[in-house]
């Protein structure tokens, strides 16, 4: 399927020009190049500096979930936190929803 699409962007040129289907293709890979390092690269290396942060947090440390709730870290069991987001008020959550970890940040 995928031969079908560049032998249909190799044939789109002018049938003139013999190298216009070249420059086809070699737009279409500068487009992928241009996603690649301004899209995939920069989120992919922000969701591994949040993984490395969530793996290394320790109790104390200010931590703010996907649903927004920011809280001090109490307690931290396998799969789950148990977060204090205000004076005797405390959440569990997993610790996969955990988007941003601030150690030793006061308010």
């Amino acid at each position: 399927m995928t031969m079908q699409y560049l032998a249909f962007l190799w044939m789109m040129g002018n049938p003139e020009d013999p190298n216009s289907g070249i420059i086809n293709l070699v737009f279409i890979g500068a487009m992928i190049l241009v996603f690649y390092f301004f899209i995939i690269r920069p989120q992919s290396k922000k969701q591994k500096e949040v993984q490395e942060k969530v793996s290394n947090m320790k109790k104390g440390d200010k931590v703010v979930t996907s649903s927004g709730i920011i809280g001090v870290l109490n307690t931290i069991d396998e799969d789950t936190v148990l977060i204090e987001v205000d004076k005797g008020v405390k959440v569990r959550f997993k610790t996969s929803s955990i988007t941003d970890v601030n150690p030793n940040k006061q308010d």
